[in-house]
């Protein structure tokens, strides 16, 4: 049996490419995600900030952008958001006046609890019909589908650009 993607005389795929049905399964449960936040309040940036701040590991605004996986432009824009909304309180850091240091408020504590809710819901409704070991296959075969895009990625760099 072959895992390649063959074609019938019309040029028609016989097998869907599986990236192909990744990607449709990733943008449907993406903009679903999406609208259980909105619907809460919120956004996937506003989560990805509250959950980051949350942790506590990454207090300063770059450490944040990275965090978050947003370039820092983007993520002044949301933060000045949250910071009008009374979400987050951003301030100088004392031994570097160039970084700012952003903390969460009380506000937006209460935020990341609601919203927490929400994300667990969603995430008990996207395992709903699954066992453990189902599970564990879905993320080993998702770890599997990244390193092989890491490769390929790597691969496509010529020597000595990386």
């Amino acid at each position: 049996m072959s895992n390649d993607i063959g074609y019938d005389g019309t040029v028609r795929p016989t097998t869907e490419p599986i990236g192909l049905d990744l990607t449709r399964t990733g943008r449907l449960l993406s903009r679903a995600f999406d609208d259980e936040l909105v619907a809460a309040g919120a956004s996937l940036p506003v989560w990805l900030v509250l959950t980051a701040l949350k942790r506590g590991d990454h207090a300063m605004q770059r450490q944040l952008a990275a965090a978050v996986g947003i370039d820092d432009a983007t993520l002044t824009h949301h933060l000045r958001r949250m910071e009008a909304d009374g979400l987050v309180a951003r301030h100088r850091a004392p031994d570097d006046r160039r970084n700012q240091v952003v903390e969460l408020t009380a506000a937006g504590d209460a935020l990341f609890g609601q919203l927490l809710g929400v994300v667990t819901g969603f995430d008990r409704r996207l395992r709903a019909g699954f066992g453990a070991e189902e599970l564990a296959a879905l993320r080993a075969s998702l770890a599997h589908l990244r390193a092989n895009v890491g490769e390929a990625a790597v691969r496509a760099v010529p020597d000595g650009q990386e």
